[in-house]
């Protein structure tokens, strides 16, 4: 088990290494400057680049960049907020905390509701129960989410005034409402599909009909059997979608004027803000990492019977 936690870090900063190429390339890769502008001239164009290091080869950028994120250094704003620690931009503003605080409220109510109604349409099968509920998930996965972020923010705040326009730094109970709902009704639907899909594989798998010669009631075979080994799809998915919706949605904070990570990082990207852009990714990065590797883990906790080992060990 150590020795596999071990394998996996090395190859999680290995992976993180690769991310952070391929993000500066790409970067580096679109014509122009971040310090163009239409008051700006070549000289001071010139100035700038060699002010914060980028006149100098790619490849020396690049050890640059990493040599500094070693020492905990994530450079320093170009442009939105220029001059500005990026680590402050971050995680010192709100932003991070915004987006996590919107991200995990969003991820819980998925998680509370999608894999109950998940079951709850395997164990009623070809029910109408189980017919509503598979049009209403199969709706709430094709819907896109902006689409329902506006008619939620026109009916009930512009039209029923029953809740805030803009939810700002999401300070009360009501501000929350839209942006959550917004942002969890895709994954609630999602993880309730995925969670009837594998609960119903489950339950015709053959220790279940023994369960069930036995006399084993049927709540406690849906609920001791059948539901443990339902999870894994479940929590494979889970696991890089906690990251991804832990950083924000773009679209549900610029809808209802959130001022988190993910708008922040649109913003920075059209405006070629390098360290942010290259900070923000690394972290998002590792969330993505860390959140498999909690994974696989979490898979030893929901089947004893996984080994979390390599064929060579």
């Amino acid at each position: 088990m150590i020795l596999y936690v071990l394998k996996r870090i090395g190859a999680a900063l290995l992976t993180l290494l690769l991310i952070m190429t391929i993000t500066f390339y790409l970067m580096n890769a679109i014509p122009g400057s971040p310090f163009l502008t239409e008051k700006s001239t070549p000289q001071q164009i010139e100035l700038a680049n060699k002010k914060y290091g980028l006149d100098k080869p790619l490849i020396v950028q690049l050890k640059n960049y990493i040599l500094n994120y070693l020492k905990g250094d994530l450079g320093v704003s170009l442009k939105m907020q220029e001059g500005t620690d990026v680590k402050k931009i971050i995680f010192h503003q709100g932003k991070f905390e915004l987006s996590i605080k919107l991200g995990l409220s969003a991820l819980l109510i998925a998680i509370i509701i999608g894999i109950p109604l998940g079951c709850i349409a395997a164990y009623n099968r070809g029910s109408w129960l189980d017919g509503f509920l598979r049009v209403m998930t199969t709706f709430g996965v094709a819907v896109p989410t902006f689409v329902l972020a506006t008619l939620m923010l026109v009916i009930f705040a512009v039209k029923l005034k029953w809740l805030p326009t803009i939810s700002g730094g999401l300070t009360d109970s009501k501000s929350l409402i839209m942006p959550v709902i917004s942002m969890s009704f895709y994954y609630t639907c999602y993880v309730a599909k995925l969670m009837r899909t594998s609960m119903l594989d489950a339950i015709n798998q053959d220790y279940i009909r023994t369960a069930r010669a036995k006399g084993v009631k049927t709540q406690m075979i849906v609920l001791k059997h059948a539901l443990r080994n339902s999870l894994i799809p479940v929590i494979t998915y889970l696991g890089p979608v906690t990251a991804g919706i832990i950083t924000g949605s773009f679209v549900v904070e610029s809808t209802f004027s959130i001022p988190g990570l993910g708008k922040y990082y649109v913003q920075c990207v059209m405006s070629r803000d390098y360290p942010v852009i290259m900070a923000t990714t690394v972290v998002l990065s590792a969330l993505v990492i860390a959140m498999n590797l909690v994974v696989d883990i979490a898979y030893k906790i929901v089947d004893p019977r996984i080994t979390l080992t390599t064929k060579e060990e």
